[in-house]
């Protein structure tokens, strides 16, 4: 699949961490996404019926994180991809989960991965 619809930097703010004050105390998410699709049909008809709908998508993904609290950016990022992959018409997709100022001396900490349905069957 060539065909990507690219997500940058969706701010949310949430709960997760290991740390006591990370519980109580919501804090700034980053989240990337790349979803993989064909889009040469919603190229033709200009209709977003048959687009991937990138604004139902990351309401759906503010609505998740906004409501959870994981302890790991591990079980968030495969959260979010599951959920993609499970609601929406995407193949693949690659999310990235980061803390900005997670850590004292780095712009963020984060994870990345790579899923595909397949990843979830079963």
């Amino acid at each position: 699949m060539k065909d990507k619809v690219l997500v940058k930097d969706l701010l949310v703010r949430g709960i997760v961490g290991i740390n006591p004050e990370e519980r109580v105390k919501k804090q700034d998410i980053l989240i990337n996404l790349v979803l993989f699709t064909d889009v040469s049909r919603a190229a033709v008809s200009d209709d977003i019926e048959d687009a991937v709908n990138y604004k139902s998508i990351t309401k759906r993904v503010i609505q998740h994180v906004e409501e959870s609290s994981d302890f790991l950016v591990e079980k968030l990022v495969s959260d979010i991809a599951r959920i993609i992959l499970a609601e929406f018409p995407v193949q693949r997709v690659i999310v990235r989960v980061e803390k900005p100022g997670a850590l004292r001396f780095a712009k963020s900490v984060g994870i990345e991965i790579e899923r595909t349905r397949a990843d979830f069957a079963g």
